[in-house]
């Protein structure tokens, strides 16, 4: 098989890195290496910071309907090439066709809510605020921003960015994740192709060094960071140093509350294993703490739950076989991924939690070299153990059983993460309390994934989100726009 060499997107060129570096990348699901792709040096990242500063006067000023325009070529574009941008996304990330199919309607979404621009950049003014004075905010572009994306969605993450970015008059760079850099190479083609002035929008590929220059390079004005929150707290850290705007989301550890009176236990238990199980667990919205509420409600959910998971099929979701199965789940992004999560259900067992069903030792018939675990349940878990404390990023779920509802808000509170939990109720109170008690930012009712649609803002809270200002929809619109404030006054001549 051709090894693909991926090439830096700059000033509108692909271009080689200039140390001429490179690193391999592997599909997850077999362990080969299907390509290499730049290890970008600060040299690289100068450069296409010196492209975004040098296109940002004529960008900025361009009016804010064509920009715009510019939106709904690409959106266009890439609703044509869905199925080869989906094959791209799976094979470097291992999530199934239908998890990347779903993943690229989120680019769309997103695409399509930035091109409001027209109306959601607007300014405001009142007329009066004194004797003859008038006062006016303009919300204008800043300047140069970037983004460093996760693994986890090679094509939703930078696209919660790069489209409200530069549909307010900025210039980008995105530093996707090394991981997997050819959906991002794919999608940058058709940005390519839609004749975006060259400069405005860059992609430079590399690890921690390329984010390190994008981070303290001066001509940045602000940076947009999801990973983990340890990480969250150095990009944080850094950015306030060179005073810089910034986002960074971070880890999750997201709670499904089951309360006694919820009956619709099928349509429960398939709720919730998709949450727990989709893109093999490794998504920040992934559901991997279930609490049940009554010793009754914990005996079903933990029956039936386990059953359930036991249906998934584990494989190479390329496999012509199989990739149209509806319980399909691919493989965990690498080797060292995989060793932790061993690690980690042994550290479940020996702290005395329930492997009700293991799924280790997963053998997929011509694809013996990917990276692979089945669902995995605990039962049996309290507050405190490792296996409930830790991000794992992966098929792991663990069942804990409450008295009540205050009990599990007060779980869901003193986990160290606030990203994302939902309640499963028929009572409206239970679900007042809960989403007006439980601290995480995103709330879901009755639903297993809250995850807001790009009209809403995208974030978690405490530990999740080291920032201020949320993605998506209008905070995406302040985040990259600074408010100027007018106050004036004229005499008649």
């Amino acid at each position: 098989m051709q090894i693909h060499d991926m090439k830096n997107y700059i000033n509108g060129e692909w271009v080689e890195p200039k140390d001429g570096r490179y690193l391999d990348v592997e599909n997850p699901a077999t362990g080969k290496v299907i390509g290499r792709a730049p290890l970008s040096s600060g040299a690289d990242v100068h450069a296409a910071v010196k492209a975004a500063a040098g296109a940002y006067k004529g960008w900025s000023t361009t009016p804010v309907p064509r920009r715009a325009e510019f939106l709904y070529s690409l959106v266009e574009r890439l609703k044509k090439d869905e199925e080869r941008l989906s094959r791209i996304l799976t094979e470097e990330m291992g999530k199934s066709l239908a998890d990347s199919r779903a993943e690229l309607k989120r680019v769309y979404q997103n695409i399509e809510a930035a091109c409001g621009v027209p109306i959601l950049q607007n300014g405001e003014k009142m007329v009066g605020t004194a004797q003859a004075i008038d006062g006016e905010i303009l919300r204008l572009p800043k300047g140069v921003f970037a983004a460093i994306t996760p693994f986890n969605f090679p094509a939703m993450a930078p696209f919660w960015f790069v489209p409200y970015a530069i549909a307010t008059g900025n210039t980008f760079i995105l530093k996707p994740s090394e991981l997997v850099p050819f959906t991002v190479e794919a999608l940058a083609e058709h940005v390519h192709e839609i004749g975006l002035p060259a400069g405005v929008f860059n992609v430079v590929t590399g690890e921690k060094g390329a984010a390190v220059s994008l981070v303290e390079n001066p001509d940045v004005s602000g940076v947009s960071f999801v990973g983990k929150t340890a990480t969250c707290k150095v990009v944080s850290a850094n950015c306030v140093a060179h005073g810089k705007r910034y986002q960074a989301m971070g880890s999750a550890k997201n709670h499904l509350v089951v309360m006694p009176d919820y009956v619709r236990i099928d349509e429960l238990i398939r709720n919730m294993s998709t949450s727990c199980f989709g893109c093999a667990g490794q998504r920040c919205m992934a559901s991997s703490v279930i609490v049940a509420v009554g010793d009754e409600m914990y005996r079903r959910v933990c029956e039936r739950f386990i059953e359930d998971s036991k249906h998934f099929l584990v494989a190479n979701p390329l496999d012509p076989a199989v990739e149209n199965e509806p319980m399909l789940m691919g493989p965990v992004i690498t080797k060292s991924a995989l060793d932790f999560i061993h690690r980690t259900i042994e550290k479940g067992i020996s702290e005395g939690a329930t492997l009700s069903l293991d799924g280790r030792g997963i053998r997929v018939d011509g694809s013996e070299g990917g990276y692979y675990i089945g669902p995995t349940v605990f039962t049996d878990v309290r507050p405190g153990m490792e296996i409930h404390r830790t991000e794992i990023f992966a098929p792991v779920v663990s069942i804990m059983k409450t008295e009540s509802l205050d009990e599990a808000i007060g779980i869901i509170n003193g986990h160290q993460y606030s990203n994302a939990c939902s309640i499963y109720t028929r009572s409206g109170y239970w679900a007042r309390k809960f989403k007006l008690e439980a601290h995480p930012g995103m709330i879901g009712v009755n639903v297993g994934i809250p995850a807001p649609v790009p009209f809403l803002p995208f974030g978690g809270a405490g530990n999740s989100m080291l920032c201020d200002i949320k993605m998506q929809g209008k905070s995406a619109i302040a985040f990259y726009t600074e408010e100027k404030v007018i106050v004036e006054r004229f005499w008649e001549e």
